[in-house]
This record gives C-alpha cells, structure tokens and sequence, in this order.
C-alpha cells in the first residue's frame, strides 16, 4: 500500500526592514539632531550624494542616492552627517542577535533588512506574526529605534508587506489575499521593476498586477527577456525561493539603465559616482575587497563593452573605484556614441574578515542604503 506524501507545511516568512537605519541611528546617538531633516553621507558644500535621508527630510523630497545640491535645493535647512559605519554594522550585529533568539534561517539583504524564515520557529510561538512584533518591540526596547516588518508565504510578498505602512509598520498578506493583493499592486511597486521597465510597461498600458495577468509567459518574455518569467509567477503570487543563509561572493557590482541616453562624459561620470556608492556599500557590507574593477558599459545600439583593470593589492574604498571606472570610461572612444546603460563590479576577492556560517553568531548583515 503506497502511503500518502506528507505536505509541505506553508512557509512562514517575515521580512524586517529598518526605519531610515542610518539617520535613525545618528538621531538616536546625537539628539541634536532629532526632528530635524538630516542626510547621511553627502556634504554641505554639494559634493558626493545621500545614503540615507530621515523622514523629515524626506517630507521634502530628499531621497537615497539623491546628489547632496539636488537636496540642499529641496531642504536648504538639511544636516549633513558623515556615516559611522563601524557603528551601524555594531548595531547591525544587535539586529541579528534578536533574530536569530527565533530562527537560524536568515537571510541578510543589508545591514538594515533581512528575510527571516520562521515556519519552524526556536521558541515554539508557531504565530509569524507575533514573532515580528516580540522582533519589532525587542529593537525598539533594546536598541531604541524603529522597524518595519511584512509577513507572508513566501519572500516577495513579504518584501512588499513590509514597505506599506512605514514607518514602524506590520502588515500580514495572507494566502486568500495574495491574489487579489498583487492585482492592485502598481507595477513599480514590484520588487525588481525599476523606473526604465516601469515606464516602459506603463507605455504598454500596464499600470498594475491585473493588467500584467492579461499577458501570457511568453508574452512578457518577448517584452522583458528572461526576466518575464519571473514575472509571470510573481504576479500570481508565486515564488518557491527558499531563504538562504548563506551565497558565495564571486562578483559584486550595480549597474544602471538610464531614461534618456547620456551623451557626455559629465553625465556618465556623474551615474558612475552614484552607482559607485552602492558597490562601495556592498562590499562594505560583506567585508570585501577586490583586485579587479570592471566597467561595464551598453550603448544606444545595444552593443555592449567590459573593461577592467586589476590592482596589485585588494581595494574597496569608493574613491579608488569610482576613480577607476572614470579612467577605464575616459580611455573609450565614446566620439558620437549615446550611453544607455553603465555599471560597475569588482572581482578577484581576498577572503572575507569574517566568513559566514549558519548564522549561530550575529555576523554583520549587507550595507545596502537606498531604499532603506
């Protein structure tokens, strides 16, 4: 007699993303600064670009990633603080030591944001939902700052929960409301469409999840590449990732695809100190460095060109690699040619200070500012 399979219990999965991590800290030390419009990295004079901006120097527009002019425009009154990096991966170790009282699944994205897995969780509270909110108090109570957290069946919608109702926000998207969730949900809400695939989706007339159902997998394939497979199934609802605590590092980079095709070099060596601060941070957050630095760069006619320069010893500092695709950049014949994409990765890495293990010790989670 054939015994009946065991189903899989459904997965518990809660995503914690701290409130403004970096200005929320520098708040918390210095109270000085405390309800007022503060940015984290950038300076007064206009030079570099924000980390991190507190919410109230969002409230007038200053975004992550934003040049420090463009937000002395919009908050002429902003503080400018340089980052304490020590302190917030201090911190950082803090967060990870109150996960992990509830699970050894964790997933780190940043210093400030992390999946947790809880479908099995160490106290035997068998509620995610409680679980985040003992989370959410623990950091409060002990590190006196702030969380969001989203609670779902699976890693994206958790993701999407968690950004609803910041800050200090807990939101729970249940499977009978998935569905219907991500009908309504706009497309740049979607976790991986960014501004160039969202203008371009709503140039199809593609404005929500229902709208993109209508089209088939093969569809969304011809349209957006491979990357219509995924969303075909995140559309849905579906997605079958496990949370995973630990990725071997081979490369680390950004890259970007501009809205318009830049045309000079000041435009280009202005992404390329923007995309710089978030493969700095990346490795930052990992304890990584490199010996090759590599600029990638994709043309108005889509062809598409590396170049890379490998340094006798390992680097990481922003000032070395945005200097060092900036020469790459400049040793190019760009003479009437249009730029539409631009990146920048580091590879050839000398072993982590610290390696990964099952999570048993708080080990730092990955800087990442924007969007924090």
């Amino acid at each position: 007699m054939q015994e009946t399979p065991i189903p899989k219990p459904i997965r518990k999965i809660i995503h914690i993303d701290m409130d403004a991590f970096y200005a929320s800290v520098e708040q918390r030390d210095f109270p000085e600064y405390r309800g007022k419009p503060l940015a984290v990295g950038g300076s007064p004079t206009g030079r570099g670009v924000v980390a991190t901006a507190s919410y109230e120097a969002r409230k007038f527009g200053v975004r992550s990633a934003m040049p420090s002019r463009q937000a002395i425009q919009l908050c002429p009154q902003i503080i400018f603080v340089h980052p304490r990096f020590e302190v917030y991966k201090s911190v950082s170790r803090s967060i990870r030591e109150i996960f992990s009282r509830y699970t050894d699944l964790i997933e780190p994205l940043s210093l400030d944001e992390a999946y947790l897995d809880v479908t099995e969780d160490k106290m035997g509270i068998g509620s995610a939902m409680e679980i985040a909110k003992q989370i959410k108090q623990a950091i409060q109570e002990e590190l006196h700052l702030t969380a969001s957290a989203g609670v779902s069946v699976n890693k994206f919608v958790a993701k999407i929960a968690s950004d609803i109702h910041k800050p200090n926000g807990l939101t729970f998207i249940g499977p009978s409301k998935i569905e219907r969730f991500m009908d309504q949900l706009p497309v740049e809400k979607f976790h991986g469409v960014g501004k160039v695939t969202a203008d371009k989706m709503k140039g199809m007339q593609l404005f929500t999840g229902s709208d993109l159902k209508k089209l088939t997998e093969e569809e969304l394939v011809n349209h957006f590449g491979k990357t219509g497979h995924f969303y075909y199934r995140i559309v849905r609802g579906i997605d079958d990732r496990e949370v995973q605590t630990h990725r071997e590092t081979k490369s680390l980079g950004a890259e970007d695809t501009f809205t318009y095709d830049l045309t000079t070099p000041d435009e280009m060596n202005k992404e390329l100190d923007r995309i710089g601060v978030t493969v700095a941070n990346r490795l930052e957050t990992k304890k990584l460095k490199g010996r090759t630095v590599t600029l990638k760069v994709k043309f108005s006619d889509f062809t598409q060109i590396t170049r890379n320069h490998s340094f006798a010893h390992p680097v990481g500092d922003l000032d070395t690699i945005t200097d060092t695709a900036k020469q790459l950049l400049e040793k190019l014949d760009l003479e009437g040619k249009a730029v539409r994409l631009l990146g920048i990765s580091l590879s050839n890495f000398h072993e982590p200070e610290v390696k990964y293990r099952k999570y048993k010790d708080p080990e730092q989670l990955e800087l990442f500012p924007f969007g924090s």
